[in-house]
């Protein structure tokens, strides 16, 4: 098993004299924080969807080997609730593939009131299957491990319980 270290993001500004040397300019600090961890989580992916072009920036000053978690956008997630995935994900892997090979995995971050739908869920999880994206991703899925979750108040029901797994 592979452990990659990293952080839920590099843009923050208190880390400058604390990480980040104080003279270093703020478009150099992802090449700054490669150089001391392994991978990245980055959030804006989740508001708003960048271009093409800021996913090959993001890039470019990272070494070969180095990962980024992207996360799903919340229309997908918090706006379509799951329904109708295909569009959303073709888009976002069009653009994530700016990348290239260091696209790493993506998070789906699902709203706490969605309610457990195990064919919408499957359905959202397929949209990501490799035979379903545009050719020109170099993207692909290693593995997915989902679970439904279910208030502790709610009686007669496990507090969680796992929907499935599929392996590369």
């Amino acid at each position: 098993m592979t452990v990659y270290l990293g952080t839920s993001g590099w843009q923050y500004r208190h880390w400058r004299g604390r990480f980040y040397p104080r003279e270093l300019p703020t478009e150099r600090w992802l090449g700054f924080f490669a150089g001391w961890l392994a991978t990245v989580e980055v959030n804006n992916t989740f508001y708003r969807l960048p271009q093409r072009s800021v996913f090959e920036s993001w890039r470019a000053p990272t070494p070969e080997d180095f990962q980024m978690a992207i996360k799903a956008s919340r229309y997908l997630t918090h706006v379509k609730r799951l329904r109708s995935p295909d569009e959303p994900v073709r888009r976002l892997f069009e653009r994530a593939a700016g990348l290239g090979a260091r696209l790493g995995p993506v998070l789906v971050q699902l709203p706490p009131t969605l309610e457990c739908d195990h064919e919408r869920l499957e359905e959202a999880l397929g949209a990501f299957h490799p035979r379903s994206r545009s050719p020109s991703s170099s993207a692909t899925i290693h593995g997915s491990a989902t679970t439904c979750g279910r208030s502790s108040s709610d009686a007669g029901w496990p507090s969680a319980w796992p929907i499935g797994t599929s392996g590369s």
